[in-house]
């Protein structure tokens, strides 16, 4: 199993999103499925001012995928970015929320300093998921200044299609980690 989405038959290894495209992500899982009512929760979380409820989310992580995290050898935790420009509107960026109480959690540190949003795009809810790629180009950059670890953990809210998880993983191993894994609270069904 390559994103943990479900899958329709046992016997795949990737659901249909992870089987049309070439992946940089080594494996990833999300805590639950998106749909209620953890969607509502996921929402409430990132645009109703619930900061508080990264800690249990983090606190669920740990204790399903702490004993993944220590296997996949993590060295550091990146939250996936937001847009400066969102983040002044929002007040602050879920992921990292997220990544900062699992890194308390699990003693990993979590790394804001890495990752950044350059480029501001439409939010991949509104996008269709083929456009979802292509939307994301040119979004991300990583400093010129880090020294790329060898597994690095990408922590976001939602994992879709993986569009976001995958581009923000390709910078990840074009800066020289070797190996990119993901966290999310949620993920898409899949089937």
């Amino acid at each position: 199993m390559h994103c943990g989405k479900p899958l329709r038959d046992e016997r795949e290894e990737y659901c249909a999103d992870c089987g049309r495209r070439k992946s940089y992500i080594v494996q990833g899982r999300g805590l639950w499925l998106h749909r209620e009512p953890v969607a509502g929760a996921v929402y409430r979380f990132k645009y109703k001012n619930k900061r508080s409820w990264g800690r249990i989310f983090a606190e669920e992580l740990a204790v399903c995928y702490g004993e993944q995290i220590r296997r996949w050898g993590i060295e550091e935790m990146i939250p996936i970015p937001i847009h400066p420009s969102k983040r002044r509107q929002r007040g602050f960026n879920q992921a990292e929320i997220l990544a900062r109480e699992l890194a308390d959690l699990t003693g990993i540190p979590c790394r804001t300093d890495i990752l950044f949003r350059i480029r501001k795009t439409a939010p991949q809810k509104q996008v269709s998921g083929r456009k979802r790629a292509e939307n994301l180009k040119g979004a991300f950059a990583v400093s010129r200044s880090w020294n790329p670890c060898q597994n690095a953990l990408l922590i976001d809210d939602i994992y879709t299609t993986g569009a976001t998880v995958e581009r923000a993983a390709k910078m990840l191993k074009t800066a020289g980690v070797q190996n990119v894994y993901f966290l999310t609270i949620s993920i898409g069904q899949g089937i």
